[in-house]
């Protein structure tokens, strides 16, 4: 089914328009369809979104990324984008006006019918990367004094509109959440039965004014495909999906990927993204991880007579400063990772402090002992035990950075991802060479 352009672009060139809307309503998924529209060329595609049925084209474009979806906008006439706009979900219509550029975003407000504006500044109005922003107000209520007939009934007439009928919610007269009930229970019971005979009181809400992460962690926690928000005095202003969910999870996990290389996080893909745009989402860490490593070439520069006076030293210097690196990576990726999920949390630094102390104990004995040996084959016992006691101070204090300053950050209110593999590596590289040459200095004192 991916693989349905040829179809499409022979449809269109026999100018087969009943044909092409007929097999779009009947046989096609959204996501296939969404993918023939980005293969054609701009013409055909333009006639394609034309002949679709408006319920699809507004699925279709909803599946875009932003710039195929600001170039489709620009090619529809005014009545054709008021159309479009009208169909979509207001959570997707939401998202479109973030992404466009302001001149254009003020066009297609001006498009929309006065309902449909009212909701879209509503939604508009919340806090950038807050669950206000990702809700929809699409959703069915009912009350607790309706019988379990009066409310299935209500289901059937405000059902059509909704995102999700998985889980219907309880409100009061005055809209506020009582309860949320799957929708299996209300079609298994009595149809005489009161709903609030199904009610538990027991239920999972969102603030709209929570982080959109919140959502993603509330979600896979209790397992549920839809979560209700409220406002601060909680009443239920609308429901987070799943597949918004998913969109935010892929969002932020590819802002970790890019901060964990050091690379300030892409607003657009990379195919999207300019040369200039690259450039500046590179150089500034580029040159804070230069200006580090200058303090590595420092180091250096002041033992420099130590360095002369035993030249097996500077062969050392990559494989020691090379492991301690890698294991600060390894440390930071762990507690990133194990933050973001929930699994440690800021309070439980000592016990996890002592943990990496341990790990990294483990870790710079065994490879002290690897590396001791190679120090003895070029340079006599004095070298292989300068080697091997550096490694193993440079694993442990590698290992307590790397998860030092994850927690550090989360403390302060700082995303942790910023603690890249790059930042740490320069870090303990800096440090690497301090404990080198301070216990060199030492062990040819002694010897």
């Amino acid at each position: 089914m991916s693989d349905i352009k040829p179809i499409i672009k022979e449809l269109i060139d026999r100018q087969d328009w009943r044909e092409l809307r007929k097999q779009a309503w009947s046989d096609w998924p959204i996501p296939d369809t969404a993918d023939a529209v980005i293969g054609l060329d701009k013409s055909d595609r333009v006639l394609f979104f034309r002949i679709l049925p408006r319920e699809i084209s507004a699925e279709v474009f909803s599946y875009l990324d932003k710039e195929q979806k600001n170039t489709l906008l620009k090619d529809l006439s005014d009545e054709e984008t008021r159309i479009l706009l009208a169909n979509l979900r207001p959570d997707d219509r939401t998202t479109l006006f973030e992404e466009l550029p302001g001149q254009a975003t003020q066009r297609l407000l001006n498009l929309l019918s006065p309902q449909d504006l009212k909701e879209a500044c509503l939604l508009l109005g919340y806090p950038e990367e807050s669950v206000g922003r990702l809700m929809t107000p699409d959703y069915v209520a009912i009350r607790p004094y309706w019988t379990i007939e009066e409310a299935l009934r209500r289901i059937r007439v405000k059902g059509k509109k909704s995102e999700t009928l998985n889980t219907i919610y309880v409100t009061d007269d005055a809209w506020k959440l009582l309860d949320a009930i799957e929708l299996h229970r209300l079609i298994l019971a009595d149809p005489q039965s009161k709903v609030e005979e199904l009610m538990g009181l027991s239920f999972v809400r969102l603030s709209a004014f929570e982080d959109r992460e919140n959502a993603v962690h509330t979600m896979q926690k209790y397992d549920v495909f839809a979560l209700p928000v409220v406002d601060s005095g909680g009443v239920l202003i609308g429901v987070v999906t799943f597949d918004d969910v998913m969109d935010v999870a892929q969002e932020e996990a590819t802002e970790d990927f890019h901060k964990g290389a050091a690379v300030a996080p892409l607003k657009m893909s990379y195919q999207e993204a300019t040369v200039p745009e690259l450039y500046r989402k590179r150089i500034g860490w580029l040159m804070i991880l230069a200006f580090v490593g200058l303090l590595s070439s420092g180091v250096i520069a002041v033992y420099e007579d130590t360095l002369h006076q035993i030249i097996a030293l500077a062969v050392f210097i990559p494989l020691l400063m090379g492991s301690g690196g890698n294991a600060g990576a390894q440390s930071a990726t762990l507690m990133v990772r194990a933050l973001a999920i929930g699994d440690v949390y800021i309070n439980q630094w000592f016990k996890v402090f002592v943990k990496e102390i341990v790990v990294g104990a483990f870790l710079g004995v065994s490879l002290g002992l690897l590396v001791s040996m190679f120090g003895y084959v070029r340079g006599g016992m004095e070298i292989g035990l300068i080697v091997g006691l550096t490694m193993m101070l440079v694993i442990v204090a590698a290992n307590i950075i790397g998860m030092t300053l994850p927690f550090l950050l989360t403390s302060f209110g700082i995303d942790p991802a910023v603690a890249s593999n790059p930042l740490i590596t320069s870090i303990t590289d800096v440090l690497g060479l301090l404990i080198y040459f301070a216990v060199a200095g030492l062990i040819i004192g002694v010897f």
